[in-house]
Order: structure tokens, then C-alpha cells, then sequence
């Protein structure tokens, strides 16, 4: 092969330079070298003279460099051994006119050195080429977290990388952070923490008050329902109660089954607090009033001045039962009472006319109402005088034979003697604007007295006697339904739209001119003028209104 190359060399032709060339440079290191690595090193040592030989003999040329590509597969070879066994060609400047295109593209690039020591290993040295694809990235890689790497690069000679000596880079350790901490770091910790854990036991401290403020109906809400027998009413049930219990209604795991087997039938109202259904339960009709969650202190104040202590009265709505029922998605305040298919005061007096006797019966049964709310009844089982703080058409109920009873008594107060304190309740409702009295539109009203609440129904309540008045038939007139004060306010009047009239003009309801020829009507309209009166210490209490009206039937020969 020497002695072919040398004969070329001293009769050179273009020709034969380039066939030469091909077949040692094309034919023979391609193939040779792609198999170097199954090769044994005396034979690899072999091939890689026999290609420096040529090539010095074709180019004639003192320097050499190695080819990146045909060095690729000496990578399993150590450091050491690369170095002897570099495949020599010249340089693509200097063999760039004779060297074929397969040689002056594989001439760019640089040498490089690297040094590399994966975590809990010995650092590796690796010398090699590298081409111009990716050239400024590689040559400056670093490694990563868990190997450290330095890589050196060079192109200003042949061999340049032995020249090369990277090291590899300090450890990297973190830095010292100060475990002590600042005094006033300290303190405002510490602080935080205390204040955070002040709010969570003044939290929970509440929480328990409020759920022990309401035992009754939050004690026994998983238990199982009592068995009631077929055929008991709650008539007798409640007659039971009465007879050999406390007094304030039937036991709560009776109102509990109660509540939970009666059937919704039709919703029959509607209302700020929430809405009134008609119910059944064992085939009588009960009336349902379901309260909004957001009035759960109107259902809680109202059950527990229904459970009082002697409260059940014939003009006072009859209490059935009182539960929680939660659907897992929200919860059902109910107050179950007697059912009256007439509705309020207000609808009934928009559809019906009354005679005499009709509206002295309206009017006694419902100051009777009144009556035993306001009174106080002495005894170890006694009852404390209530105000019902909402008084109004609406919230009185007429009965199958005529009589009233009052209802609605989410925002009524006791009056606890023992103390001499009034307890009133927690709620933030209001009264309606229409009956309130000039002491509370003005705010004038003793809040720490509670004969001022007592005052104040019987101001509503002369509103009251005004709207059954106008309805009583005389002479064959009557007048249409309307609701106190209609000719002076709107249908929803403001605080000062009801301030003006009631306390700076002080104008109350007109009477109708044929009050004046009928004597039934006209002490009507003396007796609820007394009630209305600016003065709170001049009304009528609910005691004196209820005589006189039962004096007014003796007069008239009619039996309430």
C-alpha cells in the first residue's frame, strides 16, 4: 500500500491523486474506523499508521489533525489510548484545493478536554472534537446538581486540547444561614401567635354559649322519634300535656315525630320571615310556618314565648310543635300551629262585612288575646307579662266560629319581675312602620321599661279596631276595606313619611260620618281614640279596653 502511494507521489496525476483519496480516505478509514470497536488495539494502531501514512504522502504536508467523525467510535477506548491511535488529515485550509468534499466538511470544528464527576464517583477526563452544530453551548456546560463538569475548548492548533487542563468546579455547599433569631422577630411571633389563639377560644367560647342557649332543640336531634298510638288527636295530646305536665306544651320528642311525619299540602302565604304552608298529620290540618335560616332568631324567640309556662289561651294561636329539620343541603325551621282556613284579619275583612255582633266579636276575642299576654300570673308555675311589640291585621287570625287569635310573636318581650328586667330579644327585624307609635318613631320610647312595649300595643291595637269598625254594616253603608292612614301615606311608607303624619301632625284615621248615628259605633270610635292617644300614659290598658267592649255587648243583649 506504501509502495503504491510512493509511486503515485513521483508521477502525480490529478487522477490518480483522487482516486487514492477516495479509497483510503472514502472507503477504507469510513469502514475501518466504524468497526474500530470490535477490533483488538495492535489492529487499530495498524490502520491508523497506515492512514497517516497516506496521507502525509498524498498532501505532502508536515501537520495533521483528526476528523471528529471517524473518532467517534474510540469512545469506550481511555484517554490514554485515544491520544495514540488519532486518525491524522490535513487541515481543511491547507487541503481545502485537493482534498474532496467529504474531507473539507468534516474539518470545522474545535478540540476539546472535559473533565466530569458524577456524585460519589472519581472524576472522568475525556479529550475529542467537537462539531460547529450546538459548539457555544457545549463548550460551556457545566454540569448539573449531582455531576460536576469543566470543559475546555481550543482551535488554534493541531492537538491544542493537550495543551487543555480543566478543572473541575468548587463545591458548591449553602450558605450559613443564622439559626438564632431576632428578639423582635421572636416577640412579634410569639405575640401573633397568643392573639390568634385568644380568637379562637373567644370563638369557640361563643359557639358553646349559643348552642347552650337553645338546648331544647339542638339536644336529641339524632334520638329516635317517641311512638305516638293510632287514634291520639292533638287535641289529646295536648289536653295530656296540660293535665300531667309543665304546662308549656307537648314534650319536645313529641314535637320532634310530630314534625317529621306531617305532609306538606299547599303553600297558603308568604312573608319577610319566610313562608306558611298547609299541612296533615294523621289526616288534621295544621298550619306550617317555615322560617328562612336568616330568621332563625325570629323561630327560636317565637317557640320559646309559644312554650311558656300558661300561655295557651283560646285567643292566642294554638302551639303544636317546633323542629329543626336539616336536608343535608340546608336546614327547615318549623313552628307548627293550628290550622284556620279563614286566614288574618286583614284577608278577611277585605271579603267579608260584619254586623254588630260580628265586630264586637272580632274586637273582644282579640284584646282577650291581648290580655292575657300583657298579664302576669303569679305561682310557682306562673307566667311572665309579654308585649307582642308587632300588632296588626295580618298578624291575628280568625277562627271558624268568629273569634281572633293573635299570632306572630317572633319579636314579642317578657318581662321577668323577679329581676325586674326586660327581656327582649336578639333579633335585628322590625316592627311594621304603619302601627308603630309616635314613641317609637321618634325614638322616645324607655326601652328599660316595659310597660312603654305595653303602651305601644295598645296603640296598634286602636288601629286595629279602626279597620274592623269601617267594615260593620249601619244604615246599609258600608265602607271598603282599607288599611290605617291609606289617604295620608303610601302603600310602603318610610320611618319620616309615618313620623310626619303620626307625631309632627299628629293626624290619626278618620271616622266615617254614620259613626256618629250609631251608639255601638261611636263608643268604637271614643274607645280607640283612648288607645291611640299621643301620651302612652293616657291609653286604654288591654284589661279596660276588654271590659268595655264586654259592656258594650250586655248593651247591646249579645253573647260573646
Amino acid at each position: 500500500m506504501l509502495y503504491n502511494i510512493r509511486r503515485v507521489r513521483r508521477h502525480p496525476t490529478q487522477e490518480a491523486s483522487y482516486v487514492i483519496i477516495q479509497a483510503l480516505f472514502l472507503s477504507r478509514l469510513e469502514s475501518c474506523n466504524s468497526l474500530l470497536t470490535g477490533l483488538p488495539a495492535c489492529a487499530i494502531k495498524t490502520l491508523q499508521l497506515i492512514q497517516n501514512a497516506a496521507a502525509r504522502l498524498v498532501f505532502n504536508l508536515p501537520k495533521f489533525y483528526h476528523v471528529t467523525p471517524l473518532l467517534c467510535p474510540l469512545h469506550w477506548l481511555p484517554v490514554e489510548a485515544r491520544i495514540h491511535y488519532k486518525t491524522m488529515v490535513p487541515s481543511y485550509g491547507e487541503a481545502r484545493g485537493t482534498a474532496p468534499p467529504y474531507l473539507q466538511a468534516l474539518t470545522d470544528g474545535c478540540c476539546f478536554t472535559m473533565v466530569e464527576e458524577e456524585e460519589g464517583s472519581l472524576p472522568v477526563l475525556t479529550s475529542g472534537c467537537l462539531g460547529l452544530v450546538g459548539l457555544e453551548f457545549q463548550c460551556r456546560d457545566n454540569g448539573g446538581p449531582h455531576r460536576r463538569r469543566a470543559v475546555e475548548c481550543c482551535t488554534d492548533q493541531d492537538f491544542c486540547n493537550t495543551d487543555l487542563h480543566p478543572t473541575l468546579p468548587p463545591l458548591t455547599t449553602p450558605d450559613y444561614v443564622d439559626s438564632s433569631i431576632h428578639p423582635i422577630a421572636l416577640f412579634i411571633s410569639v405575640t401573633v401567635c397568643c392573639i390568634i389563639l385568644v380568637l379562637i377560644i373567644v370563638f369557640c367560647y361563643f359557639r358553646y354559649k349559643r348552642q347552650e342557649s337553645r338546648p331544647r332543640y339542638s339536644i336529641g336531634l339524632e334520638q329516635d322519634e317517641t311512638y305516638i298510638p293510632p287514634g291520639e288527636s292533638l287535641k289529646d295530646l295536648i289536653e295530656q300535656s296540660q293535665s300531667s305536665g309543665s304546662g308549656s306544651g307537648l314534650p319536645l320528642l313529641v314535637q320532634r315525630t310530630i314534625a317529621k311525619q306531617i305532609q306538606m299540602v299547599k303553600q297558603i302565604g308568604k312573608g319577610r320571615y319566610g313562608e306558611v304552608w298547609m299541612g296533615r298529620w294523621r289526616g288534621e290540618r295544621v298550619a306550617v310556618k317555615v322560617f328562612f335560616t336568616t330568621e332563625e332568631a325570629s323561630w327560636f324567640r317565637e317557640t320559646e314565648i309559644y312554650q311558656t309556662v300558661l300561655m295557651r289561651h283560646e285567643n292566642i294561636l294554638g302551639f303544636i310543635a317546633a323542629d329543626i329539620k336539616g336536608t343535608g343541603s340546608w336546614t327547615q325551621l318549623y313552628l307548627i300551629t293550628d290550622y284556620h282556613e279563614s286566614g288574618s284579619l286583614y284577608d278577611y275583612l277585605k271579603s267579608t262585612t260584619l254586623d254588630i255582633k260580628a265586630m264586637l266579636r272580632l274586637a273582644y276575642s282579640s284584646v282577650s288575646g291581648l290580655c292575657h299576654l300583657h298579664t302576669e300570673i303569679f305561682g310557682t308555675q306562673g307566667k311572665p307579662a309579654i308585649a307582642h311589640r308587632d300588632l296588626k291585621s295580618k298578624n291575628i287570625l280568625v277562627k271558624k266560629n268568629g273569634a281572633c287569635c293573635i299570632a306572630d310573636l317572633g319579636l314579642a318581650v317578657k318581662f321577668i319581675s323577679d329581676t325586674n328586667e326586660v327581656d327582649i330579644p336578639p333579633n335585628t327585624r322590625v316592627g311594621t312602620k304603619r302601627y308603630m307609635p309616635p314613641e317609637v318613631l321618634d325614638e322616645s320610647l324607655n326601652r328599660n321599661h316595659f310597660q312603654s312595649y305595653i303602651m305601644a300595643d295598645m296603640y296598634s291595637f286602636g288601629l286595629i279596631l279602626w279597620e274592623i269598625a269601617r267594615r260593620c254594616v249601619s244604615g246599609g253603608i258600608v265602607e271598603e276595606y282599607q288599611l290605617p292612614y291609606h289617604d295620608l301615606v303610601s302603600s310602603d311608607p318610610s320611618y319620616e313619611d309615618m313620623r310626619e303624619v303620626v307625631c309632627i301632625k299628629r293626624q290619626r284615621p278618620s271616622f266615617a260620618n254614620r259613626w256618629n248615628s250609631d251608639e255601638c259605633l261611636r263608643q268604637m270610635g271614643k274607645l280607640m281614640t283612648e288607645c291611640w292617644a299621643h301620651n302612652p300614659a293616657s291609653r286604654l290598658t288591654a284589661l279596660r279596653v276588654k271590659k268595655t267592649l264586654a259592656k258594650m255587648s250586655e248593651t247591646q243583649d249579645i253573647k260573646l
